[in-house]
């Protein structure tokens, strides 16, 4: 790259001359983009900043908050309630929508965030990130409610993360496809490091919590089981598994260098219909995913087709190289 491009230059070049976000959506987008290099700075202070282990509080989820799981979610709010570009924020750490208060002035966009995913690695220093995925407010709707929030992932009109590792790096897509910015921690901005991000429609990698085979579905069990033979089974290749337990490192991964991500639907909590949430987690990176080429299903249908049902609802993730991703919904499907 011969010259160095600022993810706001990158922004502007978007809005002035492909025409596919308007300003207002590249000022939501840079606020965003500063939350979190200040989430970024917590995170590397860790132990010295006194933000390591638990807040003894539980999320909406019944999950164990981590300080930084706290912290984000403030840093968040607090970054992006008074910009003018909001009318409402959905958070994974909260148990309802957050409305822009009276006193700043009200847009016309939404934004849902998980704002430290992979928390659980906080403590033993391997990457993490936040998440997040903005819609437009429904037109004539005068009140903000909930109801506003559910609409399905192909409604999105950003989306992106940012990790937490040796670089902190932004993935972001406004449907023109996926780039990636470095934090300049020198000159404190982020830059393009990598455009038109496209994954290998092949792959011999996966991503799975091996521990908890026993609980799968029959279709998910038989990909796995052929990815272990290796060579000498029906695959006739070699595969290797990798799993960080944080969504963000994981994907990251995949849009780098190909591989397939499986979060499935097990049987130790049969009413649910997966673990990970829809609104927070699987649109935004199934968005993601997609506009680099690859693909993402719950192993019966296409995530951004799912109109969800309520804010904090969960599915099955599989998502990543295409020809992988299409093979375990076919299996799902008794081919």
């Amino acid at each position: 790259m011969s010259s160095r491009i600022s993810l706001t230059r990158y922004l502007v070049e978007q809005q002035r001359s492909d025409g596919h976000i308007p300003p207002e959506l590249r000022l939501l987008i840079e606020v965003v983009a500063r939350a979190c290099k200040s989430i970024s700075q917590a995170v590397n202070k860790g132990a010295l900043g006194d933000v390591m282990g638990t807040a003894e509080s539980e999320n909406v989820q019944g999950e164990i908050q981590k300080k930084l799981d706290i912290i984000a979610n403030e840093v968040l709010i607090e970054a992006n309630e008074w910009g003018g570009h909001l009318a409402a924020m959905a958070s994974e750490e909260m148990d309802s929508i957050y409305v822009v208060p009276n006193r700043y002035p009200q847009g016309e966009y939404l934004l849902m965030f998980d704002p430290l995913d992979g928390s659980s690695n906080i403590d033993v220093n391997v990457s993490i990130g936040t998440i997040f995925s903005v819609l437009k407010k429904p037109e004539g709707a005068q009140d903000v409610a909930e109801s506003d929030f559910l609409q399905a992932g192909n409604r999105q009109v950003a989306a992106g993360y940012c990790v937490y590792g040796p670089q902190t790096t932004l993935v972001l897509t406004v449907g023109d496809g996926v780039a990636m910015f470095t934090l300049d921690r020198e000159q404190g901005s982020f830059v393009l490091t990598e455009e038109n991000v496209q994954i290998p429609e092949d792959t011999q990698e996966f991503a799975i919590n091996m521990s908890n085979l026993r609980h799968w579905d029959a279709p998910v069990r038989r990909y796995i089981d052929e990815c272990l033979e290796g060579e000498n089974g029906p695959r006739g290749k070699n595969f290797n598994m990798r799993w960080i337990a944080s969504m963000v490192a994981d994907v990251h991964r995949i849009l780098c260098r190909g591989g397939v991500f499986l979060y499935p639907w097990d049987k130790r909590e049969p009413e649910k219909a997966g673990k990970l949430r829809l609104m927070y987690e699987a649109n935004p990176m199934s968005w993601l995913i997609e506009q680099a080429g690859g693909a993402a299903t719950n192993g019966r249908q296409r995530i951004l087709d799912i109109q969800p049902a309520k804010l904090h609802e969960r599915v099955s993730v599989i998502l990543g190289s295409k020809n992988e991703v299409e093979r375990v919904t076919a299996y799902h499907s008794g081919l």
